[in-house]
């Protein structure tokens, strides 16, 4: 009897960790169709008013969205989102030269931010040098999203947002 009660105790675990499996990994599938969504180009400003222009584009067999950052003044930026396991992980290629690796979990329910939270950054020329820490990505609407940069130098934060709306392709007229 005390087998048979075992038995299905770890048959009852079993059951649940493959749910909780499936519900991670469909939260992290919608997480990701939700970035690729994003795919076209967007039009938009920073928090001083400049103008910034990002795009993404759907690559490698579905399995990386690559966005292109472009902000006033400053050399392109690229930033690379893939699935990793149970959350979305991002590597942002940076004018500054090096790599931070960022990931989100997604949060239950319906997606409406990512939260990318700092993992490590390759090619850092030591602790104290400019990166970007963290990402908040929000989907405002299909048209529109928001997204603030964390900015790390010896150990002092500054936020930078950048509003978005999806440019709208012109439709040339026929005569």
């Amino acid at each position: 009897m005390r087998n048979g009660i075992r038995c299905l105790a770890v048959l009852l675990l079993g059951s649940f960790a493959v749910v909780l499996s499936a519900t991670t990994n469909s939260r992290t599938d919608s997480a990701f169709k939700k970035i690729q969504s994003l795919a076209g180009d967007w039009e938009g400003k920073d928090d001083h008013g400049m103008t910034a222009k990002t795009s993404f584009k759907v690559i490698v067999k579905n399995t990386t969205v690559m966005e292109t950052l472009s902000m006033s003044g400053m050399e392109e930026m690229v930033t690379l989102y893939s699935i990793d396991g149970e959350a979305v992980s991002l590597i942002h290629y940076c004018p500054t030269n090096n790599q931070p690796h960022m990931q989100a979990v997604p949060p239950s329910g319906p997606i409406q931010e990512l939260v990318f939270e700092f993992k490590d950054v390759r090619n850092l020329s030591s602790p104290a040098a400019g990166h970007e820490q963290k990402l908040v990505l929000r989907f405002d609407d299909d048209d529109h999203i928001t997204e603030t940069w964390t900015w790390r130098r010896d150990g002092r934060d500054t936020l930078m947002t950048y509003k978005f709306g999806r440019k709208k392709l012109e439709h040339s007229k026929q005569k």
